[in-house]
């Protein structure tokens, strides 16, 4: 058995309209990362020099070695652009949450007064601006545990909100496990919100960005110029607003650096966005935990259905054997698949089962189809049939045909299977009475390798109705 943590498939093809606040068609919502002061530094206990997002281009690690270069670019964003930042923002009347490393901000007590008093939301960013990808789980959960006690010294409240960035695969079930956050934003998997069950508790995802991201200025895939970076955030501005205006109101993340969108060249290009989008009505512009809020409030975690993918053998086999009809050695196969989340839906699992049977022997295949019942035949009259069979067949009226319509049934019946060898199906919740009856004489004249595929095909698709009703 295998089972695949990944989740392919979010909130599906029929994704909520987040009916935002006021009906906006679109809540816009900005990050001002405050790493300055809790990078890698010599300074700061670390092994070695940062590297990451700077104006060097190449820049590696100096190990053993301040980087003073690095260093006065880092300090640049502390200095310069953090407060340019903040009067743009506090100017255009629009709030920011700031994703804070603790001990970056406990070096700025002049800049986290200014967030304070400007009503920003302060989220935490760790304990350091590090890699944690070679940690084990002890050492990361020992640094946020620290970030959670310092931020709450140095803010004066602890953080509702966290965004490592530079992860490990334990990050988001550390952070889910403290039960601190209100939300947690180390994923980039969407365009909602949305909740995960971590730790054996619903908690609230709200994706962050690394597209609408100015870090693409220190990059080599990335923005040359402001004007690049604002036509992208208007492009992508422009679609949410349509996808809104059509219903489906969805959220936009802008992430920013003090050291990187902070310098004159490329401010003007923020400046601009925020002064296009003024332009438009229903645009709502929150901090992330005002997200969370609503999302909290208007779309609560909903108890969930069946989840295929988490089930044992005996479970899943006796939940699924019947599905395709009385051959249960598909659902056996098929909970040895790599099954994950996406297959805890309708098409998922139709999918997983689908495949046990269209890889089968003919033998096996054939099998399937001769466990189906005659349309109206004997084993109904007997009231013998399967209850998903009973019921499909009722619902087509085939369980109160008169004597005439019982008798070409079953002459059809008869002279089907002594042509083809297996019984005539047909996925009956498609069609009335009169329809079955009329496929039924247009396909008895079929050859029989066509229409053992025909019959195939149909039995996949009582497969999957079925499905829809379990799921």
């Amino acid at each position: 058995m295998q089972r695949y943590p990944r989740d392919f498939r979010g909130h599906g093809p029929d994704a909520p309209d987040a009916a935002w606040p006021g009906g906006a068609r679109v809540a816009v919502q900005f990050v001002l990362n405050y790493e300055e002061g809790g990078e890698n530094c010599l300074l700061h206990g670390d092994a070695a020099s940062e590297a990451f997002l700077s104006e060097i281009v190449g820049a590696a690690p100096w190990p053993g070695q301040r980087h003073w270069n690095m260093e006065s670019i880092y300090d640049y964003g502390a200095r310069a652009g953090f407060w340019r930042l903040h009067r743009l923002f506090t100017g255009a009347g629009v709030p920011v949450t700031v994703y804070g490393v603790a001990s970056a901000l406990a070096r700025a007590p002049e800049q986290v007064e200014a967030m304070k008093d400007a009503g920003w939301e302060i989220a935490s960013h760790g304990l350091k601006w590090i890699d944690y990808r070679d940690h084990d789980a002890d050492a990361e959960q020992a640094d946020m545990d620290e970030a959670i006690r310092l931020h709450t010294e140095v803010v004066g409240t602890p953080p509702r909100g966290w965004y490592c960035g530079r992860t490990s695969a334990n990050t988001v079930r550390l952070a889910a496990q403290t039960g601190v956050f209100d939300y947690i934003s180390d994923t980039y998997d969407d365009d909602l919100p949305y909740w995960s069950n971590i730790a054996q508790t619903d908690q609230l995802i709200i994706p962050y960005t690394l597209d609408c991201n100015d870090m693409r200025f220190a990059t080599p895939q990335g923005f040359n110029s402001g004007d690049q970076f604002f036509a992208y955030l208007r492009d992508t501005f422009d679609t949410l607003y349509a996808e809104g205006a059509a219903g489906q109101a969805k959220m936009m993340s802008v992430g920013l650096h003090c050291r990187l969108v902070g310098r004159p060249g490329r401010i003007q290009a923020l400046a601009r966005f925020i002064d296009y989008i003024k332009g438009f009505e229903g645009v709502w512009t929150p901090r992330r935990i005002e997200i969370a809020d609503h999302w909290r409030t208007t779309h609560p975690p909903q108890a969930r259905g069946p989840r295929p993918s988490l089930m044992d053998r005996d479970e899943f086999i006796a939940a699924f054997g019947g599905v395709f009809e009385h051959s249960a050695w598909i659902a056996e196969r098929a909970f040895d698949l790599e099954l994950g989340p996406a297959h805890d839906s309708p098409a998922g699992l139709h999918n997983a089962l689908a495949r046990m049977f269209r890889s089968a022997s003919r033998e096996e295949r054939l099998g399937v189809l001769t466990a189906h019942p005659d349309l109206a035949g004997k084993l109904a009259a007997a009231k013998r049939l399967t209850a998903d069979s009973t019921a499909e067949q009722a619902s087509a009226g085939l369980d109160a045909l008169t004597d005439a319509e019982r008798a070409r049934f079953s002459q059809l019946n008869t002279d089907y299977v002594a042509k083809h060898g297996f019984p005539f199906i047909i996925a009956v919740k498609d069609h009335g009475k009169d329809g079955i009856l009329r496929q039924f004489e247009t396909r008895i004249a079929n050859d029989t390798d066509a229409e053992f595929a025909t019959a195939c095909a149909q039995v996949e698709r009582i497969a999957r109705l079925r499905l829809e009703q379990m799921l």
